[in-house]
């Protein structure tokens, strides 16, 4: 697993005990040494200064950070000075993100910020501060859910790359030739930056359909009715869940995947059992 990029991404605790209890599930995540920690924030960057404070706990951990950076919301001013102060204190890590849009919000209008969609963030990130910043940015194999179709999807991609992008990190998905299709589709566009497969563990069944249809990811129907005839049996979801994503991981890196980045719902013991799986 050394050769490849492997990442975990939190969310910013809302509450003192969050935070407590986030820096000792990072504790034993970090045992297992990945590239860097990245967090999330809200709708609308509405939890910016919990993403700043996550990250600058981690740093001051001595981990990497990389804070994720939305441009819906938000002004130049306020985007230049959120850069300013990530670089002030030794960010070199973003994930530059269009952003989900806030409740209230209609279609992509100027009022949703300063920027409309990421490739534009991106090329303002480089403007403004040039090499300074990996720029990880996002991709969907299975399709951002509202593109108008994959083929618009892979090009809205591809001008991210295009404008700056270092490196993607995937939506999360359960179907490998989805994932290998979209790398193989944007590398023709001369989109043929590193693209880290995004994975969500899977502990419970209703919150995995609650997210899924959410995003767009599907979850194939074998593992949908699989899932659905143990009801309320937690330890024969998680076992199956366990089986399917570290086969699906072993895939992807045998595949030429170059790195996994698991999206761990600030829990430890999911990442660290499906890692365990990949490094025997």
């Amino acid at each position: 697993m050394s050769k490849h990029n492997f990442s975990i991404e939190f969310f910013p605790p809302k509450t003192p005990e969050g935070t407590e209890k986030l820096r000792a599930t990072r504790a034993k995540l970090a045992e297992l040494q990945p590239k860097y920690f990245s967090v999330t924030f809200g709708a609308g960057g509405s939890t910016q200064q919990g993403t700043r404070d996550t990250v600058l706990d981690i740093i001051g951990e001595g981990h990497d950070a990389a804070p994720h950076l939305s441009c819906i919301g938000s002004s130049r001013d306020s985007l230049r000075a959120i850069l300013n102060d990530y670089k002030a204190n030794g960010v070199k890590r973003l994930v530059a993100l269009r952003g989900d849009l806030p409740s209230g919000y209609g279609a992509l209008s100027q009022e949703a910020g300063a920027f409309r969609y990421a490739n534009e963030l991106v090329e303002f990130v480089r403007a403004e501060t040039g090499d300074w910043f990996h720029i990880e940015v996002a991709a969907y194999p299975e399709m951002h859910p509202q593109a108008k179709s994959p083929q618009d999807d892979v090009q809205n991609y591809a001008r991210k790359v295009k404008a700056g992008a270092d490196s993607a990190i995937t939506q999360y998905f359960y179907n490998a030739d989805a994932y290998f299709r979209f790398v193989e589709d944007a590398a023709k566009l001369g989109a043929d930056v590193p693209v880290i497969a995004g994975i969500m563990p899977i502990t419970n069944y209703s919150q995995l359909v609650r997210f899924s249809d959410m995003c767009g990811t599907e979850i194939p129907r074998w593992i949908r009715l699989k899932l659905a005839s143990y009801g309320d049996d937690v330890d024969s979801i998680r076992a199956f869940g366990l089986d399917v994503v570290s086969q699906l991981c072993e895939r992807l890196l045998a595949g030429g995947a170059p790195g996994l980045h698991f999206y761990s719902l600030n829990q430890a013991a999911p990442t660290q059992a499906i890692w365990q799986r990949l490094v025997k």
